[in-house]
């Protein structure tokens, strides 16, 4: 059986290098024309051919999402884009549109065609039209639960590729109008401000319910389904997805490097791993959270306690400290380069794509100009210090700090 995926999100092509460097099989990526995530940074097409060609490097192939649904103002440049996106190399477009699915089997038709999740694809016979229609994959609804994906998978005949971490939408995915009608911006044109998030006071008949203690929102928890990676493997399915193109490097490093780590695992051990094994994996993934994390549909309906998480917006931790630029294994010095505020002295941990998690404790840290530093507290600082442990050039550099993270069990 053909190894499952590991799709990766790149928001820009520094996150698409890193998603690639620590384990991503595919990473995914927005286009100036035509994609949604219109806030991401975006790729033009010189960005995606370099991107591309990186990424042949490792053996890991680039999608690129062509996912908007057009009104007729919007078409003009559309054969010319898919056949800029055939030419540079890009293994597949991920579209919603049928009339953009179309124009790339006609003028690019080197391209796979991958059938977004905006479709709301939940079962065997409406991803098996699309494979009828000459679709090469069918990205399934997030709503669907662990059963229906072994029930689609028992009946499909075309890949199949599913979420397992990130960011869920409130409403059927790309089926909300919420940013529309507050905003004027069209969620399904690559606008969409995220109303969900926003906070509510309620009301009943024009009244306000004072004898609420907080603000409401619809804010979902992210996704994280580590936990059912051993069924999806077994049920068959083709690719696991993970959202977050608009998030940090320092976010697909983390995600990537362990998701890369746990299916490798669970492929050398022939399926499920311990629970306390398990566990290891969690917390490694709670490094990358700015939100409380569930299982989503995995179990099935969720109550609105396991999938709501209140008013708070997403927070940052700022435990990513620093990035390895360079690291002298003969005289054990890292160069720095600074990202949030430490001091010497202090204990942290080093990751990165081709060295395991590592805690240790910090030396004196130096200027290039060799001036001692009290504290490192100037972003993008290019520092040295002596380490203690093997560290990589592209690794990265955490705090250690104590979270609650008993969601996530």
């Amino acid at each position: 059986m053909k190894k499952i995926e590991l799709l990766a999100p790149a928001g820009d092509l520094e996150r698409l290098k890193i998603a690639v460097m620590y384990g991503a099989d595919a990473v995914y990526l927005g286009g100036k024309q035509f994609s949604l995530r219109s806030r991401a940074s975006n790729f033009d097409i010189e960005d995606i051919a370099e991107g591309v060609k990186f990424a042949k490097q490792y053996g890991a192939h680039v999608h690129v999402t062509v996912n908007m649904l057009p009104h007729e103002e919007d078409i003009e440049g559309l054969k010319e884009y898919l056949m800029e996106l055939e030419r540079v190399g890009v293994t597949a477009i991920i579209v919603a549109s049928p009339m953009i699915m179309m124009c790339a089997k006609k003028y690019a038709p080197k391209l796979e065609v991958h059938v977004s999740t905006q479709h709301s694809s939940t079962n065997a016979s409406a991803a098996n039209y699309w494979k009828k229609k000459g679709m090469d994959r069918v990205v399934l609804a997030r709503e669907v639960t662990l059963k229906d994906i072994k029930d689609t998978m028992k009946n499909v005949n075309v890949p199949i590729e599913v979420f397992v971490h990130g960011a869920m939408c409130i409403s059927y995915s790309g089926r909300c109008t919420l940013s529309n009608h507050m905003t004027g911006r069209d969620s399904n044109r690559g606008g969409c401000a995220q109303s969900c998030r926003w906070k509510y006071r309620l009301y009943e008949d024009d009244r306000a319910i004072h004898d609420m203690q907080d603000l409401f929102s619809m804010s979902s928890k992210d996704l994280m389904g580590a936990q059912f990676i051993p069924d999806l493997i077994e049920a068959g399915v083709a690719s696991l997805k993970i959202e977050g193109r608009m998030k940090s490097a320092y976010y697909v490093a983390t995600l990537i490097g362990t998701y890369r780590r746990l299916i490798d695992e669970i492929y050398e051990n022939g399926g499920k791993l311990s629970d306390e094994r398990m566990q290891w994996y969690y917390e490694q993934l709670a490094h990358a959270e700015n939100r409380p994390t569930s299982i989503g549909f995995y179990a099935g309906q969720p109550l609105p306690s396991a999938h709501l998480f209140g008013i708070n917006g997403a927070g940052v931790t700022q435990e990513f400290i620093a990035y390895v630029l360079d690291y002298d294994e003969k005289e054990q010095i890292a160069t720095l380069e600074v990202r949030n505020n430490f001091k010497p002295h202090i204990e942290a941990e080093v990751f990165g794509p081709n060295i395991p998690t590592t805690r240790f404790t910090f030396d004196e840290l130096y200027t290039l100009d060799g001036e001692k530093l009290e504290v490192a507290k100037t972003p993008m600082q290019i520092i040295k210090t002596k380490v203690p442990c093997r560290m990589e050039k592209d690794a990265m550099i955490r705090k250690i700090m104590v979270k609650d993270r008993s969601h996530i069990y």
